[in-house]
């Protein structure tokens, strides 16, 4: 099943960014398979009206995050999942994100419990039972 990618333009998330984020999102979800190929960097550019560069910029970060990975001549396709980062790299990187995510949560006037609940919803849905 082909991966619709959309982006919203006013948000305070870049759009390379909402790129990454929705590619991995499919990919850890189920939506999208190992081996299956992804939009090329012109048509999804053209689909959603952007610059082709921002669009390499996404994929060239998702490979490099081994979600992705180049096959010259064919494209872009969905990397089987393999660990790229050590335990403790994995740690730091999601303490780093767990940080900013409680920071806003509250700055945005939430409770603790409200952020947990919202973060177990979102771990469901993104497919966290993996």
């Amino acid at each position: 099943m082909p991966i619709t990618i959309s982006i919203l333009p006013g948000s305070n998330v870049s759009i390379y960014r909402q790129i990454i984020d929705q590619v991995c999102a499919a990919a850890f979800a189920g939506r999208i398979h190992d081996d299956e190929p992804l939009p090329s960097v012109r048509a999804l550019a053209e689909d959603l009206l952007i610059n082709p560069n921002t669009v390499s910029r996404a994929y060239s970060e998702l490979a490099r995050e081994g979600i992705l990975e180049s096959r010259p001549g064919k494209g872009m396709f969905i990397s089987k999942r393999r660990q790229i980062y050590s335990k403790p790299e994995r740690k730091r990187r999601i303490e780093q994100s767990v940080t900013s995510l409680v920071t806003e949560g509250l700055m945005l006037g939430f409770t603790p419990e409200e952020i947990v609940e919202q973060v177990t919803l979102k771990t469901k849905e993104l497919g966290g039972s993996r």
